[in-house]
């Protein structure tokens, strides 16, 4: 059975005083080493699983469950803490995964995949105990949810901690498909953390928000416990609600506190609440009889920095940050880093050369936000998964080229003037095929998200005329026009929200909307601009850009808190290995990986212990590889991201030697007629110890060569 108890690790007032003086730095906490909660953790809840009903990986669900249809909600408007938990997992999993057998679940990864890579017949869940805290300044307004899982493998013997920061702008449960699993199985305490961007969606026309347990109340309500409230006042939301009615702040774009420049402090916290429960679980008794000595300190744990994505950045962050020595390795996979720009550095492939660390996000996604729907048009039959309509594209390559900004006379050469337009700028020419598919699902979103919370913008700023609402069905009576959301979506929206709009499932999710579209505000990609032209939204494309390129006011905003998030590359000696996909269309390597390892190399020279594994046909989104046109022609990047987790473990456990920086040269799995056939190992060929010559990467003079 599932044993739950949400107050667990409350303190007495007594042994509360006692920590306090151990805090203090009485002479008894020098002698004893006595185990303090951190301040800034709030109250601790936990809840024990027993691997059976229930489990910490799958919620219960097993191998089979998340490969199948979602999870039952019994009563969808009122649904429970365990229910939408489990919901979570399910839908965070399989964000992180291609969850198809014939991409390799379940015979490549999936719970049923032990540590070793052996495939078994189990279920694959994983019994233990699992504690959830916000970290707050105690104004209410951040509050970080913290998780730390804790198998019931855990051995305090040879004790070892994951970091499983979130991806993207994911909630609690973001990492759990990948840095989550791998350091469940391998009997790791795994700490998570949202990174404070995660499900916090605060409905303003009835003022209802996002709980930690996963339930919605009233703002007034939930009060600190409210995972997201916009700063508004009742005159301000009211306001706000008569000029523009149904809309939503979503805590990413709308917290104003630009959390990404604190993503490695979020992430190094994790850690340090993992020690703690850690410490209280397992550390012998005072001799006071109530406080836990510190038995696990970094002088006697592996903790590896990990996760994929955003985490993944959060992860390097977090070793860049590190002044106690809490991380000991760092493994990740397709970081979102952004490094101060240096001229110092050059990237090398084939005859292509790119000086400098690379664009910032916000830059390239602008620039992507812009050029994608034109450049969809070249050659439409090897543009994967492609759903830009091609009228609505047309014209906004007419209205690129009256700004100036590609060339060319007929829709076909604007269209090739745009994707030579990307190539240029530094997306690899393997990314050409995958610009439609993310135009359609990814670019917009991250670069409204982005640009909203490095101007610390709130949601009454509608920046850029962009808002955030549902949107009825284009047969409804108010076609593409804010409507009310499903107060079952809402109410479910802790288990199914990516933390990014669009978000929540039909018949009403919660869009972008164009506020400033002819005739009314509508769904951004079938808005109105001038003359009753469909263009994409070519004015609101324009003016994020020029939030990056500008001078005005609010691009002033932007840049600095562009400024705020950039990284050094310095990770103070920390083995690390960095895993990306060549083809990876959302991140390009050009402005992440590549950079980050020449600076690096750079900035800490022979003390360098970081190797950069970049693999052929691998892209950001895995879970991509079920649409049509993706699972031919690409490979699972996570095959890789566990070979690298294996590996930094290997060395810190072992000393085994990491392996040399390398180009993987994968194998696409082709067609057999419409299918794609199944994944064999043969498709993803191992991380070698030691690269062959010809498919080195390598340092030297400040010169980056990639293997062609």
């Amino acid at each position: 059975m599932t044993t739950t108890n949400r107050n667990n690790l409350k303190l007495t007032a007594l042994a509360a005083a006692v920590l306090t003086l151990s805090a203090c730095g009485g002479s008894d906490a020098v002698a004893e080493n006595k185990n303090v909660k951190p301040a800034y953790l709030g109250e601790v809840a936990s809840a024990s699983y027993d691997g059976i009903s229930d489990d910490l990986l799958t919620a219960g669900l097993g191998k089979t469950g998340l490969g199948g249809a979602a999870p039952a909600v019994v009563d969808p408007l009122s649904p429970t803490s365990a229910e939408l938990r489990k919901l979570a997992i399910f839908n965070n999993y399989r964000a992180i995964l291609d969850i198809t057998a014939g991409g390799g679940y379940g015979t490549l990864y999936g719970p049923n995949v032990d540590a070793k890579g052996v495939v078994g017949a189990s279920e694959g869940m994983i019994a233990g105990t699992e504690y959830i805290a916000y970290s707050d300044d105690g104004t209410g307004r951040q509050n970080i949810t913290m998780m730390v899982q804790v198998p019931a493998t855990f051995n305090p013997a040879s004790p070892c901690i994951v970091t499983a920061t979130s991806s993207g702008s994911r909630g609690v449960y973001g990492a759990i498909g990948s840095s989550g699993e791998w350091g469940l199985k391998n009997g790791c305490a795994v700490a998570y953390t949202d990174k404070g961007t995660g499900t916090g969606i605060h409905d303003l026309q009835n003022d209802t928000v996002n709980v930690q347990n996963g339930g919605r109340a009233g703002a007034t309500a939930a009060g600190k416990a409210s995972i997201f409230t916009a700063l508004l006042t009742s005159i301000e939301r009211a306001a706000f609600n008569l000029a523009t009615p149904n809309r939503f702040a979503i805590k990413h774009a709308h917290s104003q506190q630009n959390p990404e420049k604190d993503w490695g402090k979020w992430t190094l916290q994790s850690v340090e609440f993992a020690y703690f429960v850690l410490n209280q679980k397992y550390g012998d008794l005072a001799s006071d009889g109530v406080a836990h000595l510190k038995k696990l300190t970094p002088a006697n744990t592996i903790v590896i920095a990990s996760s994929v994505s955003n985490g993944a950045g959060a992860a390097l962050a977090a070793a860049e940050q590190d002044t106690q020595g809490l991380i000991s390795g760092v493994a990740v996979a397709e970081p979102e880093v952004q490094l101060a720009p240096d001229a110092r550095l050059s990237i090398v492939r084939g005859t292509t050369t790119l000086v400098g660390t690379g664009k910032q996000l916000l830059d390239y996604f602008t620039l992507a936000n812009l050029l994608q729907p034109c450049a969809a048009l070249v050659s439409p039959s090897t543009n994967v998964f492609n759903t830009v309509n091609a009228a609505i594209a047309g014209n906004r390559c007419s209205a690129l080229k009256a700004n100036g900004l590609i060339t060319g006379t007929t829709t076909a050469e604007q269209a090739a003037s745009a994707m030579a337009a990307l190539v240029a700028a530094g997306w690899q020419p393997e990314s050409s095929d995958l610009q439609a598919s993310h135009y359609s699902f990814a670019t917009l979103p991250v670069a409204l998200t982005y640009a909203n919370t490095y101007g610390r913008f709130g949601v009454a700023d509608n920046l850029c005329g962009f808002s955030y609402a549902a949107t009825g069905a284009a047969t409804s009576a108010t076609p593409l026009a804010p409507v009310p959301a499903s107060a079952a979506a809402l109410a479910t929206s802790f288990g199914t929200s990516n933390g990014v709009p669009p978000t929540l499932p039909a018949p009403n999710p919660i869009n972008i909307v164009n506020n400033n579209s002819v005739g009314g505000p509508l769904l951004d990609a079938a808005s109105l601009s001038v003359g009753g032209v469909q263009d994409y939204n070519i004015a609101g494309a324009l003016c994020l850009r020029g939030l990056v390129t500008g001078t005005s006011a609010n691009a002033v905003r932007v840049q600095q808190g562009m400024s705020e998030v950039l990284r050094s590359a310095n990770l103070h000696g920390k083995p690390a290995l960095i895993v990306q996909g060549r083809s990876d269309t959302l991140l390009p390597v050009a402005f992440t990986g590549r950079p980050y390892f020449g600076m690096n190399k750079i900035v800490e020279g022979a003390n360098s212990r970081l190797s950069y594994i970049e693999v052929t046909n691998a892209q950001h989104f895995d879970a991509f590889l079920g649409f049509p046109g993706y699972a031919n022609r690409l490979v699972p990047l996570h095959r890789y991201f566990i070979q690298a987790m294996d590996m930094m473990y290997a060395n810190l456990k072992t000393g085994a030697a990491l392996p040399t920086s390398q180009v993987v040269r994968t194998v696409p799995r082709g067609l057999a007629g419409t299918a794609a056939n199944p994944i064999t190992a043969a498709n993803v060929p191992p991380i070698k110890a030691v690269a062959d010559v010809a498919d080195q990467i390598t340092f030297a003079n400040n010169v980056v060569t990639v293997a062609d």
